[in-house]
């Protein structure tokens, strides 16, 4: 009876000591939970902006940085197009639309520049050539996002049937021809190596100044969508027209009865950039690069998703970007052109096709809002 009584007392006391110390761990625990969740925070938060400063660190003996959060801008922009589409036939033609002339405005804050232009040209026409442009640009990084989709003003520029050109094509030359469309959607990531002496911004986008002239090595990666649509009928009918209809039927390709052709790029890119300062606000940019791009077209296989068995060396080919541009920067107040010029090749057994795609653009625009 009394062995029972102190194994009671005993239990009683040990429950009664844990209770007591469950209460008091979380008493403890409360008050630097609360603490520890401020401190997470307030870390973070710091380690953030040491990022951010970082990211963007420049050395001031070659670079001025933007000293405004926001910038408006007006610029005019022509565009060139040619597309070329060849055959292992012979039929070799070449496509390019009518001259554009865009205008339109431009928005930026810090990195990010958004803006949107209208075919002045077209604009009752009811041409539904598109561009859309957002860029994101920092001392290390760049980014563009992209979607343009073509009209239908084209003309034969140039045009061949056979391998050996026996067939006098001139009456080609100059026709005509709405039945092809070509859209393109994707987006290029560029890094810059020596970011803080070189400022790719300064002399695209004018969110900084170039103060010393300077080139650095770039790298970068990039998604692209193609669509491109052929009528093939027409261009017969164009072809039989002009050059007859015997001519037609002997020497026009079938392999390009194809109604549209999808196919996606994903490049890898190397260049270089050089910025030469020659006067004082004065900048004058050049930049080329180079990208392995492997395309793959949803004619390549049946299957939904892409699987190993449709890897293929003869999938890859060679594109190009160049960018050459001339600023003046006081950093109120900027004023130039740039011109670039995207180079987008496809090669299959049966066709092949290429894309140049130039722009030139003018601009005046205005910083403000002055950072604290």
């Amino acid at each position: 009876m009394y062995l029972k009584r102190t194994i009671t007392i005993l239990l009683s006391l040990i429950i009664s000591g844990m209770s007591a110390m469950a209460q008091t761990t979380a008493d403890t625990i409360s008050t630097p939970t609360k603490y520890s969740h401020k401190t997470f925070f307030r870390v973070v938060g710091r380690t953030l902006g040491r990022f951010m400063r970082n990211f963007s660190e420049v050395d001031t003996n070659y670079i001025e940085p933007q000293k405004f959060n926001y910038t408006a801008m007006v610029q005019n922009t022509n565009t060139y197009e040619i597309y070329r589409i060849a055959t292992t036939m012979g039929n070799d033609f070449t496509f390019s639309p009518l001259p554009t002339f865009k205008l339109g405005p431009y928005l930026g804050w810090r990195w990010i520049f958004l803006g949107y232009t209208f075919d002045l040209k077209n604009i009752n026409s009811g041409d539904k050539r598109t561009e859309f442009d957002l860029s994101i640009y920092s001392s290390q990084l760049g980014v563009d996002l992209f979607y343009r989709k073509t009209g239908n003003d084209y003309k034969i520029s140039k045009a061949q049937l056979d391998t050996e050109s026996k067939i006098n094509t001139h009456p080609l030359n100059g026709m005509n021809y709405d039945g092809i469309s070509v859209s393109i959607k994707g987006f290029n990531i560029y890094y810059i190596f020596n970011h803080k002496r070189f400022s790719y911004p300064a002399a695209f986008s004018q969110s900084t100044i170039q103060r010393k002239s300077c080139g650095s090595a770039l790298c970068g990666i990039g998604y692209t969508r193609h669509s491109l649509s052929v009528d093939w009928e027409k261009l017969y009918n164009i072809v039989a027209d002009n050059l007859g209809e015997e001519t037609a039927k002997r020497y026009m390709d079938p392999e390009l009865k194809f109604k549209k052709i999808k196919y996606t790029d994903i490049s890898l890119s190397g260049g270089y950039g050089y910025n030469w300062v020659f006067s004082r606000n004065w900048l004058a940019a050049a930049s080329l690069s180079l990208a392995l791009g492997y395309k793959s077209s949803s004619s390549d296989t049946n299957h939904s998703t892409f699987t190993f068995k449709d890897f293929s060396f003869h999938n890859f080919n060679i594109d190009g970007v160049g960018r050459f541009g001339i600023v003046w920067n006081n950093m109120r107040w900027y004023y130039g052109a740039n011109a670039i010029i995207h180079t987008y090749n496809y090669h299959k057994s049966e066709f092949s096709t290429n894309n140049i795609f130039g722009s030139l653009n003018i601009y005046v625009g205005v910083n403000f809002g002055r950072m604290k």
